[in-house]
């Protein structure tokens, strides 16, 4: 069974006071959309509370489908900050809508060389300036064919090092049901029910005085991605797998 709200999240179907301003784009981002995301889902919403209302904090989301992100901002915007996704540079080149998203502090990531350390700059500055930065650790939605989280990249590790501020994980169920990752099938269903939780801070107080290392990395990695597993078992009310590693299946399969 799926938790509900708990009374402190329950009265947030508006946004949370006490949190970020509210800038022109994306305040016209929420005028157009979240009507829309309110009609399409049912939310069922907790742990609002373990988002702190103010400073740098790091989100660390499982990503099941290219429906997710939509669902993830409408959560954290009412949970009083403001949504800052590090997102494929891909996205911010498509016309109108790349320009839009730029214009609302969206972060673009680049793979490989210097690009690749520009984004991490870049969003290591945005949360040593206050903000709260939205990372998936997988990189794309889960290959796992029943929507387990995968191993991550250590993306997420590297900013929570650099920066050490709080990675708070955020565990979400259901938008795979408006669009299938695998069939690329879009269904659009009024009320498609969606369940967003976030957990308390991961402790990853072991490794954040320790010089960086490959296997420290990985390490720190392993420890947000069971967490965002664990979580998503209770969400589901399942016995969870190993954390779902595709390069290995394949191997397996070959």
């Amino acid at each position: 069974m799926s938790p509900g709200p708990t009374p402190s999240d329950a009265k947030y179907w508006g946004r949370r006071g006490g949190g970020d301003q509210c800038g022109f784009w994306l305040r016209t981002a929420v005028v157009v959309v979240k009507p829309v995301m309110a009609a399409m889902y049912s939310r069922t919403w907790s742990g609002m509370r373990n988002i702190p209302l103010k400073g740098g904090a790091i989100l660390a989301v499982n990503h099941i489908s290219q429906a997710d992100p939509i669902a993830v901002a409408h959560y954290v915007y009412n949970s009083g900050r403001n949504p800052h996704f590090l997102a494929k540079d891909g996205v911010f080149k498509v016309p109108v809508f790349g320009p839009w998203i730029k214009a609302t502090g969206q972060i673009p990531v680049y793979r490989g060389g210097a690009d690749a350390i520009k984004s991490l700059n870049a969003a290591i500055t945005a949360v040593n300036d206050g903000d709260v930065a939205i990372f998936y650790p997988e990189g794309t939605t889960t290959k796992h064919p029943e929507h387990w989280p995968m191993k991550g990249r250590t993306g997420v590790a590297r900013l929570a090092l650099e920066t050490k501020v709080p990675v708070i994980p955020v565990t979400v169920w259901g938008p795979h049901r408006i669009f299938n990752p695998v069939t690329k099938k879009l269904r659009i269903r009024p009320r498609t029910p969606v369940t967003i939780t976030a957990g308390e801070p991961v402790d990853l107080s072991a490794w954040l005085d320790r010089g960086p290392s490959s296997q420290l990395l990985t390490e720190m990695t392993d420890a947000i991605m069971l967490r965002l597993r664990d979580q998503l078992a209770q969400l589901r009310g399942e016995e969870p797998p190993p954390l779902y590693d595709p390069k290995a299946a394949s191997r397996k399969d070959s």
